[in-house]
């Protein structure tokens, strides 16, 4: 196996990793009440991986980034689609979504097979940087989405519920 074929494999693992991850941490969130703060932390948190960009092997055209990008915002579409709130005792939970893990686990195998070709153009660097870029491209729009449909509905609780 050549070291870019373990890289690849490597970072197919990582992958498959942190989908299990989101799922276990989606389900986990369903049970407990939801605030502004556990909607916009992931994509700060997720924005110091930007910093890989200051590695040269990371790097990617302006054109990588905006295809890169758009795909990320394309599949938030389906997150968007899938992440619904409600109000259980004057507090707002996410609602719990089957399809959300079927979405997941096809946007993670549609990932990967979109991997495994562009690895045959583009190095694995940019390969990851690319991918990077569109999962952010993901989550953004997914949490501004969520962010948006909760303030909406946190404005239908009584003013002396709200958190």
């Amino acid at each position: 196996m050549s070291d870019n074929s373990m890289l690849m494999a490597v970072s197919t693992v990582g992958a498959l990793m942190m989908a299990v991850f989101a799922l276990f941490v989606r389900m986990k969130a369903a049970k407990k009440p939801t605030n502004v703060k556990k909607i916009i932390l992931p994509p700060v948190f997720m924005s110091t991986g930007f910093l890989m960009f200051t590695v040269p092997m990371f790097r990617v055209t302006p054109a990588e980034i905006l295809e890169a990008f758009s795909v990320g915002m394309l599949f938030s579409l389906f997150l968007i689609k899938t992440s619904k709130f409600e109000v259980r005792d004057n507090q707002i939970y996410l609602q719990r979504s089957k399809a959300f893990i079927f979405i997941l686990v096809g946007l993670l195998l549609l990932r990967i097979i979109l991997k495994s070709i562009l690895g045959h153009y583009i190095s694995l660097g940019q390969t990851s940087g690319m991918f990077f870029i569109l999962a952010f491209g993901m989550i953004l729009p997914w949490r501004v989405a969520m962010l948006y449909s909760y303030k909406k509905l946190e404005k239908t609780l009584p003013e002396n519920k709200r958190l």
